[in-house]
């Protein structure tokens, strides 16, 4: 874990600072960052666009795809084809390899600085230790796969573009359709990350997403350098003001994680950690 609303890793959310939308307050991603204003609800892109961003993702995976694999390669695809095998529940389908390296070779795309390979290890290892809070655990986990395959840190439309993404592959893959359904579905979330009460595939999600929130001292500076690095093309002075927005509005909720684990171990050392990053941001 955060397009067209303030996302938690970012600035303010991929393409706005001043987003807001009535009624109850939406989570933010903890690593999203732009200046330019968005609207609350992300206009269907047309069709030279999302061409465009076609083009534009598939040439940054082609880039990633010369470079050299991730010691995690071949664990991480055994991860996805048992998570595929499993959602198929008993059907058949095609061989689950090359799809699970078309999606590694996005997320090892070379301009991304934290929505990355480690980062994708990072929210399936979440999603694992909270697996006993979904009602179906693996198309949560191939939700993780998918959450940020499309991601251009300048474009608002990374998880509507991912969740398309989704509804692509899936099926060709051998999912059943209600499964590639709440895959598309929980991806979309992540815009927000704010699941409601019962919805526990999306509280297992968004949980693992933010936890990156409460990392060690180094490890959230780590990460707090990453998402900047990944919005290097966003002025400081603007990056500043939106990101102490994102903070100050993931501060505000009243809860961070939906999960009773989340919630229990992780809730407190996220609000000391986004409360010290706000501060160095107003010093």
């Amino acid at each position: 874990m955060p397009a067209p609303v303030p996302h938690p890793h970012s600035p303010s959310g991929d393409a706005s600072f001043g987003d807001r939308r009535a009624g109850r307050p939406r989570r933010q991603d903890p690593g999203a960052s732009s200046p330019e204003p968005r609207p609350a609800t992300p206009a269907e892109p047309d069709d030279a666009a999302a061409a465009a961003a076609d083009a534009d993702a598939d040439a940054a995976t082609t880039a990633a795809a010369t470079g050299s694999p991730h010691p995690a390669t071949d664990a991480l695809l055994s991860r996805w084809a048992q998570a595929l095998i499993n959602a198929r529940a008993g059907g058949e389908g095609p061989d689950p390899l090359p799809y699970g390296e078309n999606l590694l070779a996005r997320w090892a795309e070379p301009h991304r600085r934290y929505h990355t390979t480690d980062h994708l290890i990072a929210v399936l290892n979440r999603v694992d230790e909270l697996a006993h809070h979904a009602d179906d655990p693996d198309a949560v986990r191939l939700a993780a796969w998918f959450h940020d395959a499309v991601y251009l840190p300048d474009r608002s439309t990374n998880e509507e573009r991912s969740a398309r993404l989704a509804e692509r592959a899936l099926p060709e893959a051998g999912v059943p359709p209600q499964t590639t359904a709440e895959v598309a579905r929980l991806v979309r979330l992540t815009v927000e990350h704010d699941p409601a009460e019962r919805d526990h595939n999306g509280q297992v999600l968004c949980d693992a997403d933010l936890a990156v929130l409460a990392g060690g001292p180094q490890e959230y500076a780590a990460y707090a350098a990453a998402v900047r690095a990944e919005y290097a093309f966003v002025p400081d002075d603007a990056f500043r003001a939106g990101r102490a927005d994102v903070l100050r509005q993931l501060l505000g909720q009243e809860h961070l994680f939906g999960t009773p684990a989340g919630q229990t171990r992780w809730e407190r050392v996220a609000r000391r950690n986004l409360t010290t990053e706000l501060e160095l941001l107003s010093a």
